[in-house]
């Protein structure tokens, strides 16, 4: 079963501090770890990095009013793994099918990076997470980051799957396929790092995957 962190999650110093912060300074904000957005059934689970500070840690939705989001979710319906009308918000309406979103870190670091140890401290709940995904057979990881801590959580070396955009990692022991994209952040959009049709080329391989 799987087990999320408490809303006052207290593994980490420096991410609590600054929780502890956003909640004097957005007191409307969610402030807390964030929750996953779609079914355990699903086939599919996207991972992140981290909440966006006016984004995720608003809103409590994974990738939800920011601009990483604006990307991902019609990318996803577009290739008929969402359905509804995204609209930056969790009460949209907006439903994703056999696919499940979550990060790496659960909170919103300073700056938008986290440390080793924020990674590591919330493997356990990616492992849950994981585990509790009975169907599930593909992975997508945006970001070396999520790449990592995805390796991490299923007991793999990093060194024998390097992290490169496009590429496909055959975990065999888990019976799960891990694909590679860099993250849909403005960041890599605006510098050309990443396209829409450079993500839209993963997904499609995503989907004759399944």
């Amino acid at each position: 079963m799987f087990n999320p962190p408490d809303i006052n999650c207290q593994k980490c110093d420096r991410l609590c501090d600054f929780r502890a912060q956003n909640r004097q300074k957005f007191p409307s904000y969610h402030n807390g770890p964030v929750d996953s957005f779609g079914d355990l059934s699903a086939e599919i689970l996207v991972v992140g990095l981290a909440p966006g500070l006016n984004g995720a840690n608003q809103t409590n939705r994974p990738f939800t009013a920011d601009y990483a989001g604006d990307i991902l979710y019609p990318c996803l319906q577009k290739f008929g793994f969402a359905q509804g009308k995204y609209e930056r918000k969790k009460d949209d309406g907006f439903e994703l099918l056999n696919v499940r979103v979550t990060n790496a870190v659960r909170c919103v670091p300073p700056q938008n990076k986290v440390i080793a140890d924020e990674i590591k401290n919330c493997r356990p709940f990616l492992i849950s997470e994981i585990e509790s995904m009975l169907n599930l057979k593909v992975i997508l990881a945006l970001g070396q980051v999520a790449h990592n801590a995805v390796l991490g959580a299923l007991g793999y070396k990093l060194s024998l799957h390097k992290f490169a955009h496009g590429a496909i990692h055959t975990l065999s022991k888990n019976h799960i396929t891990l694909i590679d994209s860099y993250h849909t952040s403005r960041y890599n959009i605006n510098t050309g790092v990443l396209t829409t049709k450079m993500f839209e080329q993963v997904l499609s391989c995503l989907k004759e995957l399944l």
